[in-house]
């Protein structure tokens, strides 16, 4: 899934493409450089991040989604909270919400989903962008991230979103510490149990990486590193989707991934 950004505030290019001719080129340029999923948003939701009225993110996010799903090359997914946004962005052609608030910011979201027959990712994040870090306190992040991303699962699907287009997110660094975050990662398998639905993680160029690597981290192209080696961590513990900006290095190293798994003693798959 790669990430485009019609925002002028998102932490990692924000601004870069405000513009719907350079979001839509973005997200073409994604699917291009291999992205099954490109996840279209209007509001940022870094941390401390203002509010965005559904009018504005409407705006920013319509047009893009609509020239996207008009190529037909790639699935277009809207990242949003707003049950009126996700509705709008369904008609234009999206097949996936993308939800960081799991449902809880807004008691409409998954009816809207599931009248409109699209797919669903329910992410874990307690409180809002803003106040998000106020809630980073877990007696056992695994099991409680686990059980109440479970308990977002089971409201969709009691809405009537079809169980078999439900995925989890974590939601790395929403309402985690860095600790929190690793500690996620390294238990997905068990993570994705708890859920009971296939993982979507999200750890692109986020600020978790840096207190493990340093100050060397601040950099986007330090982060780029980085977050190619959680990709691989990723799939390799059995997420279904990772949510990256850099396309083409996490495509690269899939492909080697899955070469070296398929590879049999009489020589590599075709």
């Amino acid at each position: 899934m790669g990430v485009v950004n019609v925002t002028p505030d998102s932490f990692s290019d924000g601004g870069r493409y405000l513009d719907a001719a350079a979001a839509i080129a973005h997200g073409r340029a994604l699917a291009d450089a291999g992205a099954a999923i490109v996840d279209v948003g209007g509001e940022s939701t870094r941390p401390g991040a203002d509010p965005v009225h559904a009018d504005e993110e409407l705006r920013r996010v319509a047009p893009v989604v609509r020239a996207l799903s008009a190529d037909g090359r790639v699935i277009v997914s809207i990242d949003t909270t707003k049950a009126r946004v996700a509705a709008a962005a369904v008609e234009a052609g999206a097949r996936i919400v993308n939800d960081v608030s799991g449902g809880l910011a807004d008691p409409d979201m998954v009816r809207v989903v599931a009248d409109a027959g699209a797919a669903y990712v329910a992410m874990h994040m307690r409180g809002t962008p803003r106040t998000m870090r106020e809630h980073a306190r877990y007696d056992d992040v695994v099991r409680e991230v686990g059980d109440e991303l479970r308990a977002r699962v089971d409201a969709a699907a009691a809405a009537g979103v079809a169980p078999d287009a439900i995925l989890a997110d974590p939601g790395i660094g929403f309402a985690k510490t860095p600790a929190q975050s690793v500690a996620l990662l390294r238990a997905l398998p068990a993570l994705a149990a708890r859920a009971g639905v296939p993982l979507l993680v999200g750890t692109s160029r986020k600020s978790f990486l840096v207190p493990i690597l340093g100050a060397d981290a601040e950099s986007q192209s330090a982060r780029d590193d980085a977050t190619l080696a959680t990709t691989v961590w990723c799939f390799q513990q059995g997420a279904a989707v990772v949510r990256v900006h850099d396309v083409e290095g996490s495509c690269r190293a899939v492909t080697l991934i899955d070469a070296i798994e398929r590879c049999t003693p009489v020589g590599m798959a075709a």
